[in-house]
Order: structure tokens, then C-alpha cells, then sequence
């Protein structure tokens, strides 16, 4: 999912340096596990064009609960493509240990298996190039895909600053263990939905060299994502729950 919102900008702004905080690994991890449940919602994916907003989209989020672990697929239709974009997820529901990544759109296919090492395969579409997987790893990790459910099912707070540990695989960029950031927490309202109280958290990771943006606004009594944002030098990507 991550992929595909950053892809359809351009980054070319900076953040400011990064305050040293604490780590999130699934060693030391104090997300809420009861939080997790089987669900199955849908967001309408807009671009933000001056003071309107066009719809470029549709996203499909399903998470089951599978024994001990946790399964979270999104789907993608962009309303200008015949294909849709797949990200599957697999995780240890205990600590979100990752197990399994696979995501295939019209450009490459990719599957990453966690063990003691990360294996799999990529598929290069447009080259029909298939390159065979194998990373050694050093630490604990969350998958790179899962880090925004994660969120959702952390103890919130005004004061909540932390970094979490995540793996990214990107042969065109770092790929590796790297790190996303919660840069600020707070209460308040959604955007022209001002009847909801919401934590509103803002992130940057470095798979965009932290240069992009993102805003989640996370219903405080179900930590539900009603509304998530992306800023990237001045222009915006907006999801919004749809009712």
C-alpha cells in the first residue's frame, strides 16, 4: 500500500533532524493485541487538486485473525488502471513477528518469506526479469507493510514519540532493516467531520527518505482509520473511510 502512495508524486522537500526516541520491535512492543479484529472496510482514495477533490481510486482492507497469527490484505483499484494492486501480510499476533509479505501489480511481483534470513523472489514486469531473494538480517523488525495497522493498536498519547523498526525491500532503493517515526500525537476532529474525536498521528519513515507526510486520524474509542493524508510539497493524497 505504501508503495503506490509513493509513487504517484514527486518528494523533493525535507523534514528537520530526527529527535533520538525509544524503538518499536516486536521485542519490545507494547501494542494491545485484543485490539486487532476481523474487519473488513473500504477508503476512497482522492488527489487533491487546489481547493477540489478528485477520486483516483478505491482501497480494500480486510484483517482476519488465523489462529496465532494475523492476515491483512489490501487491494487497490486506481479508476485509470485495468489491474488492481494486491498487498498480503502475515504476522505473529502475539508481537506482529513478521512471517510472510507477497504484493503484485501490473509493474512487479514480490514475495518475502521471514525466517532466519528474508527469501523470496521479484518479478520485473517491464524487464520480465525474476530475481531470487536473500537478506541476512540482524535485529527484530515488523514488516514494512504492517507498520500502518500498527499504529492503530499502540498506547496513544499526547506525549507518544517512538521509531519503529521495519524491513523494506526496494532493489531500486535501501533495502534493509530501516525505520518509520511518530513524529506527533494528539486529540482532536476529523476534517469536515467534526463530530468524531480522533488521535491524530503524524509519521515519516525512510522508505521516502522521510520526506513525506502522513497524517492518520484514528477513532479513539474503536481505533478505527477514519481519514489518512499524505503531504508531499504542498500537494496532498487524501483516503477517506467510506460510509
Amino acid at each position: 500500500m505504501k508503495y503506490i502512495l509513493l509513487t504517484v508524486l514527486s518528494i523533493s522537500f525535507s523534514l528537520s533532524s530526527l529527535a533520538q526516541v525509544s524503538t518499536i520491535t516486536p521485542l519490545n512492543n507494547s501494542f494491545d493485541s485484543e485490539l486487532i479484529k476481523n474487519e473488513n472496510y473500504e477508503m476512497t482514495w482522492f488527489m487533491e487538486m487546489d481547493t477540489a477533490k478528485i477520486e483516483i481510486g478505491k482501497i480494500n482492507t480486510e484483517i482476519k485473525r488465523i489462529n496465532n497469527n494475523v492476515l491483512i490484505v489490501t487491494s487497490v483499484n486506481m479508476n485509470q488502471a485495468q489491474t488492481k494492486w494486491v498487498d498480503s501480510t502475515i504476522a505473529r499476533i502475539s508481537d506482529l513477528k513478521p512471517i510472510y509479505h507477497s504484493s503484485y501489480n501490473q509493474q512487479r511481483d514480490m514475495v518475502l518469506n521471514f525466517k532466519e534470513n528474508v527469501t523470496g523472489y521479484y518479478f520485473d514486469k517491464r524487464t520480465n526479469t525474476k530475481s531470487e531473494i536473500s537478506e541476512t538480517t540482524v535485529g527484530s523488525y515488523f514488516d514494512s507493510n504492517i507498520y500502518p495497522q500498527l499504529i492503530r493498536w499502540l498506547p496513544l498519547n499526547n506525549e507518544y514519540h517512538k521509531a519503529i523498526s521495519i524491513f523494506d525491500y526496494n532493489p531500486s532503493a535501501k533495502t534493509g532493516i530501516i525505520k518509520a517515526f511518530i513524529k506527533h500525537v494528539e486529540k482532536g476532529t476529523v476534517p469536515e467531520n467534526g463530530d468524531r474525536d480522533v488521535w491524530i498521528v503524524k509519521m515519516t519513515d525512510d522508505i521516502s527518505e522521510n520526506k513525506a507526510i502522513m497524517t492518520f486520524y484514528i477513532d479513539s474509542n474503536t481505533r478505527q482509520i477514519i481519514r489518512q493524508e499524505v503531504d508531499m510539497e504542498g500537494r496532498k493524497m487524501i483516503m477517506e473511510l467510506t460510509n
